[in-house]
């Protein structure tokens, strides 16, 4: 075994806890979805945007637990983007980060 390598035993845990927490983890997606569309449209309320600034923070610290490293990366750039007056200039960029972040949540399933 490499040094690396995760015991089977952890892998199938993780795997019992990514099962568990998949609907939150998609629900937040969909926060980051509808608050990205929301400025879009220039409508994003002070709520939403504080529910995708606390969407992405709790996104960026749970996919690295699942090792998807690049969804946290993600996440926080999320993050940051919703910590301030989010401008529909980043709402391209944000709407991306979604659907990214969606498609690495759906290859780890």
């Amino acid at each position: 075994m490499t040094e690396h390598a995760t015991p089977p035993e952890l892998n199938a845990a993780l795997d019992r806890l990514w099962k568990q927490f998949l609907p939150q983890i998609e629900e937040r997606v969909v926060v980051l979805e509808t608050a990205s569309s929301a400025l879009s449209d220039g409508k994003l309320s002070d709520d939403l945007r504080d529910a995708a600034h606390a969407a992405a923070h709790k996104l960026a610290g749970v996919l690295g637990t699942f090792g998807l490293t690049k969804g946290t990366i993600l996440a926080r750039e999320a993050e940051m983007l919703y910590s301030g007056d989010a401008d529909p200039a980043s709402a391209i960029q944000l709407t991306e980060i979604s659907a990214h972040l969606r498609s690495l949540i759906a290859e780890r399933v």
